[in-house]
C-alpha cells in the first residue's frame, strides 16, 4: 500500500511570485473590485428606487447585479489578501467553501442569462403576449429556479471534487480553489469526476451574445481544452477575466448603456442634490 498523508490545508501559488508585481496587481484588483461593488450596488439601488424600472428585464438585471457582487466576493478578496499580505494558505474546509460559493453564483449567473434571453425572446417575438407570458409569478419562478439549480449544481460540483483522496502536494497552482487545480492534486481515479465536469460545462446555455463571448468563451477555454495542452499559468490569466473583470463589466454591458437606466440615474442624482441643498 502506498504511503498517504491527509491534506488539511492548501497553499495557493497565486498569479505571480514576483514581489515587484504584487503591489501593482493588488491595486489593479482593488480598483476592479471597487468598480464591481459600486456599479452593481448602484444598479440595484436604481432599480429599487425607480418604479419605471420595476419590469421583468430589470428584475433579472437586479438579481444579476446581486449575483455578480457575490460571485466576485467569493474570489477577489482572497486574491488581494494573498498579494498584499502574502497569506496564501487556505484550510481544507475554507477551500471547499470557496469552491462551493464560486460554483453557486457562477451557475446562478448562467441560469439568469438564460432567463434574460427568454425574456427578450418573449418581448421581441411575442410582444402581444408578453405581459401574460412574463408575469410576476413566472419571473419569480425563474429567479428561484436559478438559485435552486445553483445550489444543487455547486453541491454536486464540490462533493464530487472533495470526495477524492488528496495524497500528493498541497500546492494549488491557481489563485483560488478552482476545480481543475484542486482535482489535479488527487491521487484517486479522476475519470468519472472529469466526465462530470465536462458534462456540467457543456450543459450551460448560450444566451446574450456579449455574455457568451466574454463569459462562456473563457470558461470553455478553461475547462474543455485537452489535458495534454493544459497550462495552469494560462488558466490563471483567463480566470482573472471570468472571476473579476466580467462582474465589473456586466453593469456596463447590460445596464449603464440603457437609456431608461440613464434617466433613472439622473432622476436619483437630481433628488439627491435637492435633498443636500435643502439640508444645508
Amino acid at each position: 500500500m502506498e504511503n498517504r498523508t491527509e491534506v488539511t490545508e492548501f497553499i495557493l501559488l497565486g498569479l505571480t511570485s514576483d514581489p515587484g508585481l504584487q503591489l501593482p496587481l493588488f491595486l489593479t484588483f482593488l480598483l476592479i473590485y471597487t468598480i464591481t461593488l459600486v456599479g452593481n450596488l448602484g444598479m440595484i439601488l436604481l432599480i429599487v428606487l425607480d418604479s419605471r424600472l420595476h419590469t421583468p428585464m430589470y428584475f433579472f438585471l437586479g438579481n444579476l447585479s446581486l449575483v455578480d457582487i457575490c460571485y466576485s466576493s467569493a474570489v477577489t478578496p482572497t486574491v488581494m489578501a494573498g498579494l498584499l499580505l502574502g497569506d496564501t494558505v487556505i484550510s481544507y474546509n475554507a477551500c471547499a467553501a470557496q469552491m462551493f460559493l464560486f460554483a453557486v453564483f457562477a451557475t446562478v449567473e448562467n441560469c439568469l442569462l438564460a432567463s434574460m434571453a427568454y425574456d427578450r425572446y418573449a418581448a421581441v417575438c411575442e410582444p402581444l403576449h408578453y405581459t401574460t407570458t412574463m408575469t410576476t409569478r413566472v419571473c419569480t419562478w425563474l429567479i428561484s429556479g436559478s438559485y435552486v439549480i445553483g445550489f444543487l449544481n455547486a453541491s454536486i460540483y464540490t462533493a464530487d471534487t472533495f470526495s477524492l483522496t488528496f495524497c500528493r502536494s498541497n500546492l494549488v497552482h491557481h489563485f483560488f480553489c478552482d476545480i481543475p487545480a484542486v482535482m489535479a492534486l488527487s491521487c484517486s481515479d479522476r475519470h468519472v469526476n472529469e466526465m462530470l465536469l465536462v458534462y456540467i460545462a457543456l450543459s450551460t446555455c448560450a444566451s446574450h451574445f456579449t455574455a457568451v463571448s466574454i463569459f462562456y468563451g473563457t470558461v470553455i477555454f478553461m475547462y474543455l481544452q485537452p489535458s495534454s495542452s493544459h497550462s495552469m499559468d494560462t488558466d490563471k490569466v483567463i480566470s482573472v477575466f471570468y472571476t473579476m473583470v466580467i462582474p465589473m463589466l456586466n453593469p456596463v454591458v447590460y445596464s449603464l448603456r440603457n437609456q431608461e437606466v440613464k434617466t433613472a440615474f439622473l432622476k436619483v442624482k437630481s433628488a439627491f442634490i435637492s435633498w443636500k441643498q435643502n439640508s444645508l
